[in-house]
């Protein structure tokens, strides 16, 4: 069974004002996945974008959707000096690049060649919900204290501080935006899964996972961009925990497939690192997520989210064909 989400009372928070994207000036650090769809949304709203990777082919497909890119590592210590330049006239600043060990490499980066833009007004750092560490299965909002177990996780909890330390000095609007796992097109997913020969559904009790569509992580940091309210921690997910089985049932009820066979978590054989995120288990709360103005889910649960991911690859496959 499925523990549902429980209702709490609405924020007394003032609501914070509402700052149009038009005339501001983004630079994304890592247009990945997530911050790429955000660099997109930003421009269609009226906003400037720059952005940064790694991949040249990345930087070709995003330039053509008119975001400036720029080719960058923040490990290549002869490109920092160029990022003053980069970064002129920048106003906000979304950073989406992975730890490294003593935090955040762009912050580093910024900080060695004093490249941080003075008319700073909103930093947002994508985080992950794996800073809370193992809850238990219980259900868990901002206000639960840390407690990560992984590298990657104490990594970003660091980073999380370096930045909120940064923004306070310069009097900059911080969101911490803890994602839980992100699923849509383009990304592997439980339809995606299911078509795979050999699948097989984990079992084990009590186990659930959060998770969010990214169109819907992308609505979230730029309506947090839109509202900056000081320093905010803010967990993306959606509004039901699952367990992975749930997807993998609801994928082969889509594609009209019989469920996957069945392994207890004992004798599925899983490698280390598939180990290490199973053994963490919490459910985590999104009152302050829905609570941002302007903000509402489009896929408030995995159901909704897969029916709309194969509806579009269905109408791609049709468009291709015609």
């Amino acid at each position: 069974m499925t523990a549902e989400l429980t209702v709490i009372p609405p924020s007394t928070e003032p609501t914070p004002t509402a700052r149009p994207l038009a005339g501001r000036h983004l630079f994304v650090f890592g247009a990945g996945f997530c911050a790429g769809l955000v660099a997109l949304r930003a421009q269609a709203a009226g906003a400037r974008v720059s952005a940064t990777t790694r991949d040249p082919l990345r930087a070709a497909e995003l330039i053509e959707q008119g975001i400036g890119m720029h080719l960058f590592d923040t490990a290549a210590s002869g490109r920092r000096a160029a990022l003053a330049d980069m970064l002129e006239g920048v106003t906000d600043l979304l950073i989406s690049i992975p730890p490294g060990e003593g935090g955040c490499p762009a912050l580093s980066a910024l900080t060695a060649a004093g490249a941080l833009p003075s008319g700073l007004g909103w930093i947002g750092y994508l985080s992950s919900t794996g800073v809370y560490g193992d809850c238990g299965g219980a259900w868990i909002d901002e206000t639960r204290s840390p407690a990560p177990q992984t590298a990657d996780a104490r990594a970003r909890l660091i980073a999380e501080r370096d930045w909120a330390a940064l923004a306070a000095e310069r009097g900059a609007a911080l969101d911490i935006l803890r994602l839980s796992g992100l699923y849509g097109p383009g990304r592997r997913n439980a339809l995606d899964r299911m078509r795979s020969p050999g699948i097989q559904a984990v079992l084990r009790h009590g186990q659930v996972f959060n998770r969010i569509h990214v169109e819907d992580a992308a609505g979230a940091i730029l309506a947090a961009m839109s509202a900056p309210a000081g320093l905010r921690r803010l967990n993306l997910t959606d509004d039901l925990p699952a367990p992975a089985h749930a997807l993998l049932d609801h994928a082969a009820r889509l594609l009209g497939r019989p469920p996957a066979p069945r392994v207890p978590f004992d004798a599925a054989g899983l490698p280390p690192g598939a180990a290490a995120f199973w053994a963490e288990n919490r459910r985590i709360r999104n009152d302050r997520l829905k609570a941002l103005p302007g903000f509402a889910l489009r896929y408030p649960t995995y159901r909704e989210g897969l029916a709309a991911i194969l509806a579009d690859e269905r109408a791609s496959a049709t468009t291709a064909a015609e």
